[in-house]
């Protein structure tokens, strides 16, 4: 999570850079420098970090192809675009066959209008006959129109169905930060917004922030790739501890946001030293030589909503517990009714 003097720092980095690599400051490519100044993106870095030290102009059909691959808001949208496009065409056609359909239902009908007027005075056997195997003929004709419009439509749906059943997993897939597999921020805030909601209503709702302590380090030593992996890790261990209307999330960079429902203070940070139990537990262990690499912490602080509280209230509220424990010396749980708190958050209350 990044404070608003850290975001106005990147957000100049980002602008002076796209200046120097003579990039067109328009918002998708804003969207990647930001990302790329922030160091949220291990992926981003790695590819463009090396032609922005070199000051090289980053063509545009590399910077696309980088935003599609690293940033899930882009493939989101180009996803959605596709899917737009292919569920207009879908109805376009539905439409017409439908359309076919009314004009043979009127052809049919006046068919069978001109048979009944002459129907009326004498009629020899021989025109009746004639008569009889024209309203025939129409009639098979029209059964056959009726069967393929059937086969048409049953065709459509499927491919409609299909369109949904996309539709579903890009959904999905824009509330999942792509490398941990948790929500990502977006369904954070969603989860955040119900729960302020339920608080209102009278329903305990609490809230983790969780940082891994020292992750520079690891990324600095070992790698991006050994830094991913120590954010899959954290990840699953949050996965594993949190069940039902529960939401775990991707905050941003190596932070993490648990919204629990149902469950009060207490109860909160007993299952927040459950999870730093938990993670202590893991050792990062090098997979091509067995080697182990160190052990991971995390620190984490807890609030619960008041009735009627905003979200950002409650944020900013963990966020200073989890830097209460940060400077209290780290792998440590604190929570808003800590002692060690108590100033600092009647100070940020202010």
């Amino acid at each position: 999570m990044h404070k608003p003097e850290q975001a106005q720092a990147f957000a100049k980095t980002a602008l002076d850079l796209m200046g120097a690599c003579a990039v067109p400051a328009t918002p998708d490519n804003y969207e990647l420098f930001y990302a790329y100044a922030a160091g949220d993106n291990p992926a981003i870095t790695q590819v463009m970090g090396p032609l922005v030290a070199a000051k090289k102009p980053l063509a545009p059909g590399l910077l696309h192809e980088l935003r599609l691959r690293c940033l899930p808001s882009a493939r989101t949208v180009e996803a959605m675009e596709q899917l737009t496009g292919g569920m207009g065409t879908a109805i376009d056609e539905i439409l017409g066959r439908l359309e076919a359909a009314g004009r043979d239902a009127v052809s049919y009908s006046d068919t069978l209008s001109a048979a009944s007027g002459q129907l009326g005075g004498a009629r020899s056997p021989a025109d009746l006959a004639k008569l009889v195997e024209g309203l025939l003929g129409a009639t098979r004709a029209m059964e056959l129109r009726a069967k393929n419009l059937e086969n048409e439509l049953q065709a459509s749906s499927q491919q409609v169905n299909d369109l949904r059943a996309k539709l579903d997993d890009v959904r999905k897939e824009s509330l999942t930060d792509p490398l941990t597999g948790i929500a990502n921020r977006k369904a954070f805030d969603d989860a955040g917004r119900a729960a302020a909601k339920a608080a209102a209503e009278g329903e305990d709702v609490s809230l983790l922030i969780c940082d891994i302590d020292h992750f520079k380090k690891f990324n600095d030593s070992w790698g991006h790739q050994t830094g991913d992996q120590v954010l899959r890790l954290v990840a699953n261990c949050l996965s594993e501890n949190v069940k039902g209307r529960d939401t775990a999330a991707r905050y941003g960079g190596e932070e993490f946001a648990v919204v629990l429902r149902g469950i009060g203070l207490e109860g909160a940070a007993r299952l927040a030293e459950q999870i730093r139990a938990t993670v202590e537990t893991k050792k990062l262990i090098k997979k091509s030589t067995g080697d182990v690499l160190g052990t991971i912490t995390i620190s984490i602080g807890v609030a619960q909503f008041a009735s009627g509280e905003a979200v950002e209230a409650v944020v900013r509220r963990a966020d200073a517990c989890l830097y209460g424990a940060k400077s209290h010396g780290r792998n440590m749980v604190i929570g808003q009714n800590d002692p060690r708190m108590t100033a600092k958050l009647e100070a940020s209350a202010a």
